[in-house]
């Protein structure tokens, strides 16, 4: 399993440039600046380890590749829709979210406006990095570990980790089941929130530091993505002010429900066939109705390269994306049909919560606008998987 991803150690020279990155859920800053790296290296080895699955044949990058943006880039018999388990035949409901830029999450929380923000998954479950890197290894669908005294008792079978976490966390490391997994976890926090996973060097970046320069068809995307009178896309995909300002992530963190259908090609393969994902009301920390069916706003970074789309992976093109948001503004008799299954658009899985204010503030879009959107968050690519790019597309 480790010989899919040997490629992955020639990150460790961006590793060691990147531990010095903040991160809401990242405490490397307040240690030295050795012991960081030294962190997130143990952490690096450790997202590859498929020894802290069940069956020892999946690691962190099975479901994260970083060779495909982070992303499962297996079909599973569902065109990449959901992942499977550990067992080989367990099949997820949900599309397992790209780990690039995840960092810049803040914390779960609830806001002054009463707008809950941030956190990891799709339903903001684990407050931080930490966290999440701490769901997979206990989840009975995913790497399928009993519980954390397995998973130190694993950890302990390899003699580097023995003396790393050692020197680490100290020598009574792993008196305590608990500790050892915790500190497991951080330790992937921290090789995720290098910038390894964050290099901020698509040709949109290089745009903003006058080194590329955008084709018409891209600088058309570009002015109507960051437009308070063309498009919506900015209400919950900018998260800065400034439409070239460094660093924009392309998402705000909050939650929305956008009227997503049922995969149901993948409820018929997963037998969870009439079920309902209510989105963050699945999260523990949230109670109110209010919230039913809503999902984090992901962010665009790589968006062209990392489908298939929505939380439920029901969208292979991102074409057919833009075309989903335009239906909401369109009168068309074109705009009802879905371009992948020539039927209409299949119903919310969850209607009373919609996010209407939102999706309906924005006039109908022609062809040539919405293949000008396409073009520009063709932009946001990081620069190692712009090959991707071309690939892809010959597979459409």
């Amino acid at each position: 399993m480790l010989s899919r991803y040997a490629g992955h150690l020639l990150f460790s020279a961006l590793v060691l440039q990147g531990c010095s990155a903040q991160s809401s859920s990242d405490n490397n800053q307040q240690i030295a600046p050795e012991q960081a790296s030294a962190k997130a290296q143990l952490g690096e080895q450790l997202y590859f380890d498929p020894n802290l699955s069940l069956n020892r044949s999946q690691s962190c990058a099975t479901c994260h590749d970083p060779a495909k943006g982070f992303i499962d880039s297996r079909d599973n018999g569902v065109g990449g829709a959901a992942s499977l388990g550990d067992d080989g035949h367990s099949l997820g409901d949900r599309n397992a979210p790209t780990a690039a830029y995840a960092r810049f999450s803040p914390d779960f929380h609830l806001n002054r406006q009463g707008v809950y923000v941030g956190g990891q998954f799709h339903d903001g479950r684990a407050a931080d990095l930490a966290a999440q890197a701490g769901g997979p290894p206990l989840n009975p669908g995913e790497m399928a570990m009993p519980d954390k005294a397995t998973v130190a008792a694993r950890l302990q079978e390899n003699p580097d980790y023995v003396s790393r976490f050692k020197v680490l966390f100290g020598e009574q490391i792993f008196a305590s089941a608990d500790q050892t997994y915790a500190a497991m976890a951080e330790s992937i926090a921290a090789f995720e929130s290098t910038d390894t996973f964050a290099p901020f060097d698509s040709k949109y970046d290089r745009f903003l530091k006058g080194e590329y320069k955008m084709t018409p068809q891209e600088e058309l995307g570009r002015t109507l993505f960051f437009s308070q009178q063309f498009t919506n896309c900015n209400q919950c995909h900018q998260l800065k002010r400034s439409p070239v300002a460094a660093g924009e992530t392309f998402t705000n963190y909050q939650y929305h429900n956008i009227g997503v259908p049922e995969h149901t090609a993948l409820r018929k393969i997963n037998g969870a066939s009439g079920n309902i994902d209510h989105g963050l009301l699945n999260n523990p920390a949230v109670d109110d109705p209010a919230q039913d069916g809503k999902f984090k706003v992901p962010t665009l970074r790589n968006v062209a390269v990392t489908g298939p789309y929505m939380h439920n992976g029901v969208f292979q093109d991102l074409r057919t994306v833009v075309l989903f948001y335009d239906k909401y503004n369109s009168r068309s008799q074109k705009r009802r049909i879905n371009p992948e299954s020539d039927k209409p658009w299949g119903t919310p899985e969850v209607a009373g919560t919609l996010s209407l204010k939102e999706l309906e503030s924005g006039p109908a879009l022609s062809d040539r606008k919405i293949d000008a959107l396409v073009a520009f968050m063709r932009t946001l690519t990081d620069k190692r998987y712009e090959q991707l790019l071309e690939e892809n597309s010959k597979t459409l």
